[in-house]
């Protein structure tokens, strides 16, 4: 089979290495000292200690390093990234960026953290576990990106800039082998057909056994397999004319299947990975599983798995139209489908403070299950004018900004009652697009050689559109029940408001979004700034909803965040030291919850339930003491908090209860003996109300994060060979990852409403939403051939096989990946 996102085995594939601090060499003259970073931030060519912006780079070089498998990784080398798979599919990674983020994959929902590949935005996570073949460097960029990208990056942006054809004939070929039975071939090559047309082909294959037992089926599974293949060109050479392009092809096989450190069936064996899922792993299952339910289309017969194929091209038509005036049109089209059948409840029920330990039940339609069966085409067009005026004293980058997204997303709920008894939650259809024009434009005024101060503005006019169709056959025998999810019902009835109202299935967004900036440079080799900018995220719906009443729209999340930071090359290029505060206010805060209904399935809702406040701090810190020895430390501190209105009416428009009426609720139903869990305690470890009744930890944010490493290229004689051994470390502090706070934990407690065998307050750690503070630590040792002809290496990810909660659903806890060993071996030519 094939698994994980291929734009994401690849050049991500090669992330690891990173010593983030020292990325791109410069085209000019190479220095001694700490590498050249050339960026492209702020859209055009500049070295990164001249932008006023927090940026994490990552070259090429130092993506081929080591091998990452997926960009998860690049959380250990990013402050305050937090960066996980999406529960149940290892295609689609959330990333959160000082506190903002999103861990929903559904197509109306939008990531905080925008995705761009060459200047091109993708608009679902479905599948940006991004790993692009043959990348030229990466960039992420913390803080909103209001103007100049500006598409939904209220937490920041993550840009891969793919590599260019070369001018003369050469490539090269790797081939790998790692734990899980892992096979890997890469290749790429260069073919110049004219001076003034180069052409690169590049190709990845990967496969493995998967690291997860299921032992109800006696099925490997959570394997990470992937193929595809680009070709990129660039046609014009030095005229003032140049082309470049890409299109590539990419099929993803990879899951995030809820896994468990020791076997359900046998607790005392710890040694590896289990599952009991009674679903079936395989692409299709005839007949089907799910039977005797009616579920519509080629959904009812999907295994346990998640398929993507993407086709992304990409176009930058560039004219040079004086010396320091250029005008470029970009243009991306995005084709992705995704495919997926899901267990969330391992063939069994969710743990509860009632039954804390689950029984395996290995229920051949799994416990709780989503099939999806979606389609998502995106074209973007983007029109940039960028130079300067005045003999440099002013320097601009202005555009205009399309995009047309249309997605279908065809998805059934199933929830298992018993092995002869299911639900049929829902099975529907939703239809929803986007259409939005932003036009752009900052100004750099160099006031003089040292003082710069920036301004920039950006508006977006952006209209979503929402259709939903209930694929039941009882809803499509020509009547329509009020039971039915269709637009026709998209009312909500009382008594859950006074007076009907209906679910609008039109949002519309006009926004403007403004970023100010003042640099000052006291030498060449430090820059201070400071600068204020302003992000939004669209809005959407409340789409996994199988209730009318829990398909509930959302509005715009929107951001101010405040910079003020140092970037310093010190002791003649032997240390870079880059320091930034930040405070980030962010209002309507778009908040994802899960909760159970009363006949046990799981309910999703989002609600914009809060604002939201981070302050910290970032560090990093690169040090070459001598030549080959690198060192380096990035550090992070973030200090959040959800602000709740207490002034808000008890229920909104839509009878969804405030925050601040729930959190009394809660404390009413704690003051009167109850224990948060059971029975008659709805209000407390639901939304952001956590067991205690207190406000709940936002998630994914620990208070600290670290990364330090070494690398040391040790010269063998005067044969030419290298041999380069490098470890990474990194630290998260403890922190909370499902919104409600709820973890089940250790020890009896009675209450007025019942005695329990566990507790959602005191106690040992069972599961649930509870991220302990843990390192984890990578190496590798590489040896070089002269002038880099050949390499072999070997590499270890997470080598003493820590493991730690990266994400919660309904009190099951899912975890990071096990220790991972690869060899590999590389020609050049």
């Amino acid at each position: 089979m094939i698994r994980r996102s291929i734009f994401a085995s690849t050049a991500i594939a090669v992330v690891m290495s990173a010593t983030p601090a020292f990325a791109q060499t410069s085209e000019a003259e190479e220095q001694s000292g700490i590498d050249e970073i050339i960026v492209t931030a702020q859209r055009r060519s500049e070295s990164v200690q001249d932008v006023p912006i927090a940026i994490t780079a990552f070259s090429s070089e130092q993506l081929e390093a080591q091998g990452i498998s997926n960009t998860l990784e690049l959380t250990q080398y990013v402050p305050n990234l937090f960066a996980m798979n999406n529960t149940g599919l290892g295609s689609a990674n959330g990333y959160y960026l000082r506190g903002l983020g999103n861990t929903e994959s559904i197509a109306t929902f939008d990531p905080a953290v925008g995705t761009y590949v060459d200047d091109i935005y993708l608009s679902r996570q479905n599948a940006n576990n991004l790993s692009f073949f043959d990348v030229e460097r990466v960039e992420v960029l913390r803080g909103p990106q209001g103007t100049l990208f500006g598409r939904n990056t209220t937490g920041g942006a993550i840009s891969v800039i793919m590599r260019d054809p070369g001018t003369e004939v050469g490539g090269f070929a790797e081939i790998g082998y790692g734990r899980y039975d892992r096979r890997l071939v890469r290749a790429s090559i260069d073919l110049p057909i004219a001076d003034s047309f180069l052409v690169k082909i590049s190709g990845f294959l990967q496969n493995d056994d998967g690291y997860v037992r299921n032992v109800m089926r006696g099925q490997d599974i959570n394997d990470d397999d992937g193929g595809g293949f680009r070709l990129g060109f660039k046609i014009g050479g030095d005229s003032k004319l140049t082309w470049r392009g890409s299109a590539a092809y990419i099929v993803s096989n990879a899951e995030n299947i809820l896994n468990f450190e020791c076997n359900p069936l046998n607790p005392t064996d710890c040694k590896g990975r289990f599952a009991t899922t009674g679903l079936a792993d395989a692409k299709t299952v005839n007949p089907s599983p799910y039977a005797p339910l009616v579920i519509k289309g080629p959904k009812g017969n999907f295994g346990h798995g998640n398929r993507t194929e993407t086709t992304i091209a990409t176009s930058n038509l560039g004219l040079e139209l004086g010396e320091n005036t250029s005008l470029n049109f970009i243009t991306g089209v995005v084709d992705l489908t995704q495919k997926f059948a899901v267990d969330f409840f391992d063939g069994r029920g969710g743990p509860s403070i009632s039954t804390p330990f689950p029984a395996v039940r290995g229920y051949t339609r799994g416990g709780f299950v989503i099939l999806n069966d979606g389609s998502h085409r995106q074209f973007t067009q983007e029109l940039k004018l960028s130079g300067s005026v005045g003999s440099g004293a002013l320097d601009y980058v202005g555009g205009i900004f399309y995009i047309n997204e249309r997605n279908t997303t065809d998805f059934a709920d199933i929830f298992s009652l018993s092995p002869a008894a299911a639900l049929l939650l829902a099975d529907r259809t939703i239809r929803n697009k986007t259409e939005a024009w932003a036009g752009y434009l900052q100004l750099d005024y160099n006031i003089s050689d040292q003082l710069k101060l920036t301004a920039g503005i950006r508006y977006t006019d952006e209209e979503k559109t929402f259709n939903i169709a209930d694929n039941r056959p009882s809803c499509n025998d020509g009547s329509i029940e009020a039971t039915c999810l269709n637009n026709i019902n998209l009312v909500i009835n009382p008594p859950i408001v006074p007076a009907a109202v209906t679910i609008p299935e039109t949002q519309r967004t006009k926004l403007w979004t403004p970023r100010f900036a003042l640099n000052y440079k006291p030498s060449d080799d430090m820059l201070l700034f400071v600068s204020a900018t302003r992000g939004f995220k669209s809005g959407g719906w409340n789409a996994r909803g199988t209730a009318t009443n829990e398909l509930l729209p959302f509005g715009p999340e929107k951001v101010w965040s405040y910079e003020a930071g140092i970037k310093s090359d010190l002791f003649d290029r032997k240390v870079r030291a880059n320091l930034t505060l930040f405070y980030q206010d962010t209002t309507d805060l778009q908040t994802p919850s899960a909760f159970i209904r009363a006949n046990g399935s799981l309910a999703f809702i989002t609600r914009n339930f809060a604002d939201y406040e981070n302050k910290g701090a970032e560090l990093e810190l690169t040090w070459e003491p001598v030549d080959n020895l690198r060192l380096f430390l990035n550090g992070g501190y973030q200090d959040d908090k959800y602000k709740i209105d207490r002034n808000a009416p008890a229920v909104d428009a839509f009878g969804v209860r405030s925050v601040a009426a729930q959190q009394a609720l809660c404390l009413a139903e704690l003051a009167a003996g109850r224990i948060a869990g059971g029975p008659s305690t709805t209000n407390c470890g639901a939304g952001i109300v956590a067991p205690d009744g207190s406000i709940a930890e936002p998630v994914r944010t620990p208070d600290w994060t670290f990364a330090l490493g070494a690398s040391y290229k040790l010269d063998l004689g005067a044969s030419g060979w290298s041999l380069t051994p490098s470890v990474n470390a990194s630290y998260a502090s403890e922190s909370e990852v499902g919104t409600s706070n709820v973890t089940i934990r250790t020890g009896s407690v009675t209450g007025t409403n019942g005695t329990f065998p566990a507790n959602l307050t005191s106690g040992d750690f069972i599961a649930g939403s509870y991220s302990a503070a843990h390192w984890l630590v990578n190496a590798g040792l590489t040896l070089k051939a002269p002038e880099d002809a050949m390499s072999f290496s070997v590499e270890c990810s997470n080598c003493f096989n820590e493991s730690f909660v990266q994400n919660a659903l309904s009190n099951y806890s899912y975890l990071n990946r096990p220790m991972e060993w690869m060899i590999r071996a590389r020609y050049n030519f």
